[in-house]
């Protein structure tokens, strides 16, 4: 068996002769001109091309780097502008409510100074139930602000209802929409005497309430204005409800009946006016509203 001997050139080796061939071809490229011309042929053929394309390479890269670097700018710009929007929008939403609150103020204010013989304080609505309608609610003055059951409440232009039920900080109003509630009533203008009924059905429906036992003989038309009574014995005498609509002769023909649109938004209370001043009744009276 004849032993066989790998051939292995060693760096050193390798590295001198590389040198050697440079020499010699740098040698050949002084003394004959023509010599290196293959050489740069061949490096204008496959060393050019290659320089471009790796020049293209870092070009697109480059744009790349930009466009990404231009996308999270726009990117931090958007959200900066998205927030700024949002900041404006709760402002504008502040600012509406405020205005909202300020004029329902002034309402009151006016109401106040359109009963000026009685005495009132100021409360907030805090609850309503869930409802869409404040057919009861809560508002936030009670026993230590003086608050006492039965007494008479304002809002927009005219009655809301009856306090009910009183807390230490709190209070419970029964409005006039509500299904029990009955209020001792009379035409304005005639001083003819009624009774408004709470009627949550037709309330929702229509904005209407009824008007009950109105003698056939009332002078009573399309468009009056209907007031407290001074008959009643809950609520003080005066106090606009509405103005009346639908009137109709029972079938009994001794009596007539109507609806009532009242002058208060029964779906949007905020503030009301409680007045602290009781209707003075006889004791043993019988009337109830």
């Amino acid at each position: 068996m004849r032993n066989r001997h790998n051939f292995e050139l060693s760096p050193k080796l390798l590295l001198i002769l590389l040198t050697v061939i440079c020499g010699a071809l740098l040698s050949l490229s002084v003394l004959f001109k023509g010599v290196s011309a293959p050489f740069t042929n061949i490096a204008a053929v496959f060393i050019v091309p290659m320089q471009e394309g790796l020049n293209s390479v870092g070009s697109w890269a480059d744009g790349r780097l930009h466009s990404f670097k231009s996308m999270k700018e726009l990117q931090a710009e958007n959200e900066a502008l998205t927030a700024r929007v949002e900041e404006l929008q709760d402002e504008n939403s502040r600012l509406a409510t405020g205005q909202a609150e300020l004029s329902e103020l002034r309402g009151l204010l006016q109401l106040d100074q359109a009963y000026t013989d009685y005495n009132k304080v100021g409360a907030r609505v805090i609850s309503n139930g869930g409802g869409n309608w404040y057919e009861t609610f809560l508002i936030d003055k009670g026993k230590k602000d003086g608050i006492t059951v039965n007494m008479n409440v304002l809002a927009g232009n005219g009655l809301v209802g009856i306090v009910t039920e009183v807390g230490s900080n709190y209070a419970k109003v029964r409005s006039i929409i509500e299904d029990d509630s009955r209020v001792s009533a009379m035409v304005l203008n005639s001083k003819d005497t009624c009774i408004v009924k709470g009627n949550t059905g037709t309330i929702f429906k229509d904005g209407t309430i009824d008007v009950i036992y109105i003698s056939k003989d009332a002078r009573i038309n399309e468009g009056e204005e209907l007031v407290t009574s001074h008959i009643s014995s809950k609520y003080l005498p005066g106090l606009r409800i509405g103005t009346v609509s639908n009137i109709l002769t029972d079938t009994s023909n001794l009596t007539k009946s109507a609806k009532v649109t009242p002058v208060v938004d029964f779906q949007h209370l905020q503030n009301v006016l409680v007045i602290t001043d009781l209707k003075q009744v006889p004791e043993g009276s019988g009337s109830s509203g």
